[in-house]
């Protein structure tokens, strides 16, 4: 196996607030309060927008994790499997001009957004959306793509073993599947902060592990094993570290991913952590998360490159 590490955007890093798929063919596992929001005017469940700005941070280091695929010849026919709204099939199609691509995912409102967007960049002939339930028992025509791509995704199926399966007897011999998993949602707030609740950050993680344990049980699996089971060879495997400065996209950002945690995590949180998470969530606040200059998006991300042979 080769390991590297990189310090550069990457590849819907945050959306993953609170265990929430970045894009993927499976509903959202964080929840709002009754009303949608977070306790502010910022939307809890905006996943879109969250989207969005992995999109416009992580560019470079999506471009990245392409360039990093040991691909034999250039791709065809790929497949983005939970797609969302497109971040990672625009990258492939900016990659390899030649190519098409098949994206996949449950949302309509994702898929409506991604065919809009490819109208808009004039490449909508390249794109073919399809609406699917991988967990439904009738898995996806996916034709027979040469790169089936499939970040932060897997770990949300609840049977991987199978979609795993899937995905291999899909592939045409000789193709590539890429599959791209993150190491937890992003840390934002430097160890001290907020001034009010030193490490409320670490604590809201630590209230997150019975979350997953109980709703992503298979969020840090051993993939490579499990593609090996599936009847992959795995040619690869990288871990890259990620680490984006301060800048008010990433402000934007992490007040989108923690007002999702908020969500889910109000009624674990100790009255006084929870009065600080919405001081900080509060864009009127002068230390709120919009205000402060030491901001950073920091994990890790693993891409294993398993190929059907």
């Amino acid at each position: 196996m080769s390991h590297a590490h990189s310090h550069s955007g990457h590849h819907s890093a945050a959306a993953h607030a609170h265990g929430t798929p970045a894009h993927d063919g499976h509903a959202p596992h964080g929840h709002a309060d009754e009303s949608g929001h977070s306790g502010h005017d910022h939307r809890a469940d905006d996943i879109g927008e969250i989207l969005d700005l992995d999109a416009e941070l992580l560019a470079e280091h999506t471009a990245a994790l392409i360039d990093w695929l040991p691909l034999t010849a250039a791709p065809r026919e790929i497949v983005d499997l939970g797609c969302g709204t497109g971040a990672g099939a625009f990258a492939l199609l900016d990659r390899f001009p030649e190519a098409r691509v098949t994206a996949v995912d449950s949302s309509a409102a994702h898929l409506a957004q991604l065919r809009s967007t490819a109208c808009v960049r004039g490449i909508d002939h390249r794109v073919r959306t399809l609406q699917a339930d991988l967990d439904a028992a009738a898995w996806p025509d996916l034709g027979a793509p040469d790169l089936v791509w499939a970040s932060a995704s897997m770990h949300h199926m609840a049977d991987p073993a199978r979609a795993l399966r899937a995905v291999h007897d899909s592939l045409a011999p000789g193709g590539l599947f890429a599959v791209v998993e993150l190491a937890g949602f992003p840390r934002f707030l430097p160890p001290d902060a907020p001034a009010q609740a030193p490490g409320l950050e670490e604590r809201l993680h630590a209230a997150t592990e019975g979350f997953h344990a109980e709703h992503v049980p298979h969020r840090g699996a051993d993939w490579g094993t499990m593609l090996a089971a599936a009847g992959f060879t795995v040619e690869g495997e990288r871990t890259l570290s990620v680490r984006i400065g301060h800048s008010p996209t990433v402000g934007c950002y992490a007040l989108a991913g923690l007002a999702r945690m908020r969500g889910t995590l109000a009624p674990e949180l100790a009255p006084a952590d929870l009065a600080a998470l919405d001081r900080l969530l509060d864009p009127s606040a002068p230390d709120g998360i919009l205000h402060r200059d030491d901001l950073t998006v920091r994990t890790e991300r693993t891409v294993w490159a398993a190929r059907r042979v």
